[in-house]
């Protein structure tokens, strides 16, 4: 069972923009938080965003005022719009699903993004 369909990845100059999208049919959606990781190589995978089932949102200073994280709940789609990108934004990204109750989590498969002139 595909759990999540993630999209919108791709190679940007610095300065530009992509929305990464993550639709996930397999999950009763609303009764997820979701979020966004990334894992650049050689490094750790690293928190990026959350968005919780009432829309409170958190992120790290490193991506503030940058990217912005939302959700259609009857798209059962989050997700990551992301501005002013850096080559330091280079990795790839994870969709993340978190339950509300039960605190059991899913992974999306990942998608590159790649920030370069």
């Amino acid at each position: 069972q595909v759990l999540f369909v993630e999209s919108g990845g791709g190679l940007v100059q610095p300065g530009g923009s992509l929305r990464l999208s993550c639709t996930a049919p397999g999950i009763i959606f609303s009764n997820y938080d979701m979020g966004w990781y990334r894992q650049a190589p050689g490094k750790q995978r690293e928190f990026v965003a959350r968005i919780t089932r009432s829309n409170n949102t958190n992120s790290p200073d490193s991506v503030k005022g940058r990217f912005t994280i939302t959700r259609d709940n009857a798209k059962k789609t989050v997700y990551l719009q992301m501005n002013s990108l850096k080559p330091e934004d280079t990795a790839v990204y994870y969709c993340h699903a978190r339950h509300f109750v039960t605190l059991n989590e899913h992974w999306g498969q990942g998608t590159r993004v790649t920030v370069s002139s």
